[in-house]
Order: C-alpha cells, then structure tokens, then sequence
C-alpha cells in the first residue's frame, strides 16, 4: 500500500485507471470556463471531449497530477457531471457491484476520503487480471489446436487450389492450340476472301465497261431523239407559216369584200335621209307616259311583250336585278323565299330557248353567301362583301362585247341610266313579275 508520504502519480495509476481518469478530465474541461483551464489545454476547449481526450490526454494527465487549482476546478465539475458516483464515494467504500475503474477514476481527481486505499485496490485487481490462470492457459491451448488444425486444412486447400491451377494450365495449353489452329483456319479463310475480292473486283471491272457502253448508247439515242424534236420544231414552223399564210389570204378576200360594198354603196350614191318608219305615223304629242298613235300603242318598260321581244334576239343576255324584282313582286315574304321564287320562276320563263340569264342578290353585308337551288338555265350570283348588286350588274354589262344583245330588268332608275350608256335596254322589274305570271 502507498504512504501518504509517498503520493501516487498518474504514472503509478493502472492502464485502465488512468484512461478513465483522462475522459473524465476531458468532460469536465467542456463545463469549465476558459480561465481556470492551463494554458497547455486552452487550444483544445472547443474541441469534442472524445477529440480533446485523444489529442491532449497526457497533457491532461500531467496537469491534473502537478497543478493543484486545475485538480480542485476539474473536481468541482466532476461532482456535477457523476453526482451518484460521488455519492456513492462518499458515502464509503465501493461495493463489489461498482465499477472499480470508474470509481479510481474519480477519486483520483477529486481526492475523496480513502482514495488512495482505493487506487491501490484498483491495481491488485488489475496485477490479479494480469496474472495468467488455468483457464487461461487452457484457452491457448484451445486456440493453438485450432490453429494447427486451420493451418493443415489450410496446406489442404493450397494442395487442392495446386491441383486445380495445374489442370487450369493444361486447359490453356489447349485452348493455345486451339487459338493457333483457328488462327491457321482465318488465315486461309482470308486468302480465299482476297481471292472472292479480286474475283468481285474483276466483274466489278466488267460492269463498269457495260456501263460505258451502255452510256454510250445512251448518248446516240439522245442525239437522235434532239434531231427528231429539232424536225419536229421544223414542221411546226413550216405549219404555223401555212396557217398565217391561209388566214392572210383569208384576211385579203375579207377586205377585199368590204372595199367592194363601199364600192357598192358609192355606185349607188343614195342620198341621206334623216326620216325613220316611225316619222311616217300621224300622232299627237304625248302628254303622258303613255303614247298613243295612230297604228297603235307603244309598248313601255314595264310591258311583258317588249321584254318577250328583246328576249327573241340572237345571244341575247338578260341580267336581272334580284331584290329589286323580288321585293316587287312578294315584298312581304322572307327573303329566302323570295329568292326561290324568283329563281324558279326565271327558270321557267327561259327554259328552253337558249337564253343566258343571270340573277344577281346584294351580298355586301353577308359574310357567307345563302344557298340557293341551282338551274340548268340560270345563273345565281351574290356581290361580294362590301359591294353592292348595283356595282356587279355594271361589271357584267361592261364584260360583254359591243353589239351583243343585253337586257337588265330594274326599276332603280340609275342603274337603268348607267346601263343605258354603256349599251344595253334596261326594263322595268313589272315587266318581268307579269312575263313570270305572278
């Protein structure tokens, strides 16, 4: 047992004592406020405990042996951070279910009653543990069998593993010779490849001679087909001279005729004469819109026979104003019906005598023209948007030739005024509602 006189130091403390003593120190640092803690330590305060315990542990251990204010500062935080252990300590010696290790630790640090009765017991115990005992030995026996044992099994093993690298080699040995007759095969595999090759390589050559010759030809045939159209060319030319040259002469025996009627028309010398049929007919002045003569009464816009009439002459076109009839005939009905009507009973009135008749609607604020039935002998028409029927019956009367027959029936007095300038008879839209029998 140590003297008092003769104190313990950290080096005396058993291996187990001592670790225990050091991660107790290093936890207790963390609670410790920066002064109290050495200046060999102060590094290591924001380091983990575990860290600070495997960095710093014997400069923990060596302040703790030989600067007493650290010991009593890191004790009063030890009896904070293991109360029951140091009241266990302090209540006497530790039984025998205590940890011995733990409790030498603490006592070491903060130097309880009996502590170094304490640290003496905690190295018996560990010179005792030390001290090999039979069941020790007979454990190393144990183990020294079984290694003997694992090492037999293991030669075993290498002998077997010897056995199988051998037939393994042998196994290469033959697939060498294997690896050595399928390179002699592909060797004389690709000497008949090259063979094939030039064999190809041959018929390639004659097919590219085929090829020529075949372009060859080709060439003949173009030159051939470019003479043919070049005689084609040739006739065409010679045929549209023929025909310029008929109708020259053609044009020459036309003219020819008409200077031999102005010759005509000088021979005869008839003098000119401003009377017509109609001056020959005694009448009064008409005091009306009717005019009546002595042969008879002249016939009106609005009378059927003088559209029946004028619908006798040759290519006659008769383009009529579609509302404008309509709205006479059946104002009160809709307009789809009205249109109907009217394209039905136009149809009828023409049907069969070759007369070209167009009927034109006003479409100028339609976006999608209405559909009307179709008839073999009529025409239906709509303006487009944004212009008026007007505007399209003036077109129509334009596009015809001058001399050619044409007729509008409408009441609007400045179509009819248009018209007339450009040529045509406009009728009033009674003439046609009673020609229709409506």
């Amino acid at each position: 047992m140590t003297s008092p006189d003769d104190p313990i130091r950290v080096s005396d403390l058993p291996a187990r004592v001592r670790a225990k003593m050091i991660t107790l120190a290093s936890q207790a640092i963390t609670k410790m406020p920066k002064t109290q803690v050495p200046a060999s330590l102060r590094k290591s305060v924001g380091f983990a405990p575990a860290k600070r315990a495997k960095l710093v542990g014997p400069q923990i251990a060596a302040a703790v042996e030989l600067d007493e204010d650290f010991r009593e500062h890191l004790a009063t935080q030890v009896r904070a951070l293991v109360p029951d252990l140091v009241a266990e300590l302090e209540a006497g010696p530790p039984g025998p279910e205590a940890s011995l290790v733990e409790c030498a630790a603490a006592a070491f640090i903060m130097r309880t009653d009996g502590w170094a009765d304490l640290l003496e017991s905690s190295r018996v115990v560990a010179d005792q543990q030390a001290t090999p005992d039979t069941a020790l030995v007979e454990t190393v026996d144990r183990l020294t069998a079984a290694l003997a044992s694992a090492r037999a099994e293991a030669k075993q093993t290498r002998t077997r593993l010897r056995t199988q690298i051998e037939a393994l080699k042998a196994d290469n040995a033959q697939l060498r010779r294997n690896l050595g007759h399928s390179r002699v095969q592909l060797k004389e595999a690709t000497s008949r490849a090259e063979s094939a090759t030039a064999a190809a390589a041959a018929q390639v050559a004659q097919a590219a001679e085929a090829s020529r010759a075949f372009e060859a030809d080709t060439r003949r045939l173009r030159a051939r087909v470019a003479e043919l159209e070049g005689q084609h060319t040739s006739a065409r030319r010679a045929l549209r001279d023929d025909r310029e040259a008929e109708v020259m002469r053609l044009r020459l025996l036309l003219d020819t005729m008409v200077e031999a009627v102005a010759g005509l028309r000088r021979e005869l010398a008839l003098p000119p004469s401003d009377l017509l049929p109609a001056d020959t007919v005694t009448a009064l002045e008409p005091d009306s819109d009717s005019l009546v003569t002595g042969v008879g009464r002249a016939l009106l816009d609005d009378d059927p026979s003088l559209l029946r009439r004028l619908l006798e002459l040759p290519k006659v076109h008769l383009i009529i104003d579609g509302y404008n009839v309509s709205k006479t005939a059946w104002p009160t009905a809709p307009l789809d019906k009205q249109r109907e009507r009217l394209a039905a009973g136009v149809a009828a009135a023409v049907a069969g005598k070759g007369i070209e008749t167009t009927v034109v609607f006003d479409g100028a604020e339609l976006v999608h023209p209405p559909v009307v039935a179709s008839r073999r002998s009529l025409r239906v028409r709509f303006s487009p948007p944004g212009v008026i029927a007007d505007d399209v019956i003036r077109q129509l009367v334009e596009a015809e030739p001058t001399g050619r027959p044409v007729v509008v029936v409408t009441t609007d007095r400045e179509l009819a005024t248009s018209v007339t300038k450009k040529g045509a008879r406009a009728v009033a839209s009674m003439a046609l509602v009673r020609a229709m029998g409506v």
